[in-house]
């Protein structure tokens, strides 16, 4: 850790610290990076207090790494660290690794949903994960957020030059279809 207070323009979350491993200052982190053991490799981690972690050694653990800082060298140093969140600098982050249909969730933020005729759904506030697949956190101004589906059916294109991306509104639940009764399926059927 070093004593340098730093305050981060966009940070990405990279892990976040679940405990004390063993009596030498070593951490259990939950690594959000692709590749959990490569937490350490786009630079120094940092706290949002400001602090910056140095990532001396890695290594996997059941389903979380084990991580030992610089200055963290014993075991109630590192418990005090218990729940603090990592974050490391967008720019440090290698573009030219990902794939065409790749995104970093921190690059969709602030991005604007549009559907084919221009009309805006609001803008891109959040990303979660909670298990059966990635949703995006849409808010407007005046409405409350919402949350669609992060699939290639509901979200057709990106432009992250652009600021913007396309939504299927029907497909990401934003609109009911105008064909369809929607208390149909509550109707009971005619004997």
């Amino acid at each position: 850790m070093s004593a340098g207070q730093i305050k981060l323009k966009n940070p990405v979350h990279m892990g976040t610290i679940g405990g004390a491993q063993g009596l030498r200052g070593e951490v259990r982190v939950k690594s959000f990076a692709e590749e959990p053991t490569a937490i350490g490799d786009y630079g120094h981690l940092h706290a949002q207090d400001g602090r910056t972690f140095e990532v001396l050694e890695v290594r996997e653990a059941k389903n979380v790494v084990v991580v030992r800082f610089r200055g963290i060298n014993d075991r109630n140093a590192a418990e005090a660290l218990n729940g603090l969140e990592l974050y490391v600098e967008r720019d440090n982050l290698p573009d030219d690794d990902l794939d065409e249909d790749e995104f970093f969730y921190a690059d969709l933020e602030g991005l604007e949903a549009l559907d084919a005729d221009g009309k805006s759904y609001g803008t891109v506030t959040g990303v979660f994960d909670f298990g059966a697949g990635d949703l995006l956190e849409l808010k407007g101004p005046g409405k409350r957020p919402v949350l669609i589906p992060f699939t290639e059916w509901s979200v057709l294109e990106i432009d992250l030059e652009a600021g913007t991306m396309l939504v299927d509104p029907l497909a990401a639940g934003l609109t009911d279809d105008k064909d369809e009764d929607p208390t149909k399926q509550f109707k009971p059927k005619a004997k």
